[in-house]
């Protein structure tokens, strides 16, 4: 009984810690039955339900699914403890539209050179929006999400 609970809780660590590495994916069946829904249960059932019928492997390899051929990975956590680790230079930087923590969170989501300005100066208009309160990253996708040009960038905090 003792090597069953043992076995147990090793599945579920392991599971729970690929789930906190955000290996749910944004992809696969698992991110599209559990899409929404937070906490570690739904993020485990997505990864677990990715893993165990192989569908993120095909849906990677096929490009359906919501996952994508282009061969990155992307990494939401970097970008969200950038962003909280850097709030107060982000807060005076996105309030005069430039300065340095935008240039660096802009490198870190991916923005393209040519959407740079546009991603500053959105920033900047929606200030009060985006730092509302301790929730930056999750007002900042919203926000980014609202922009036609810039909606693509939501998907990386």
């Amino acid at each position: 009984m003792k090597k069953i609970f043992v076995a147990a809780l090793a599945t579920v660590a392991a599971a729970s810690s690929m789930a906190a590495q955000n290996n749910v994916g944004s992809c696969g069946w698992g991110s599209k039955l559990f899409e929404g829904q937070s906490g570690i249960a739904p993020q485990v059932l997505a990864v677990t339900t990715n893993g165990t019928s192989g569908n993120q492997t095909f849906a990677i390899t096929s490009g359906t699914s919501g996952c994508t051929q282009d061969g990155v990975v992307s990494s939401t956590w970097k970008t969200a403890m950038y962003i909280d680790g850097n709030r107060v230079a982000l807060a005076r930087d996105a309030a005069a539209g430039q300065g340095e923590s935008l240039d660096v969170l802009a490198a870190l989501m991916g923005v393209k050179a040519e959407d740079r300005a546009l991603f500053a100066s959105t920033i900047k208009a929606n200030f009060a929006t985006v730092f509302a309160n301790e929730q930056v990253a999750v007002n900042l996708k919203a926000v980014l999400a609202a922009n036609t040009q810039l909606a693509g960038y939501a998907n990386v905090i």
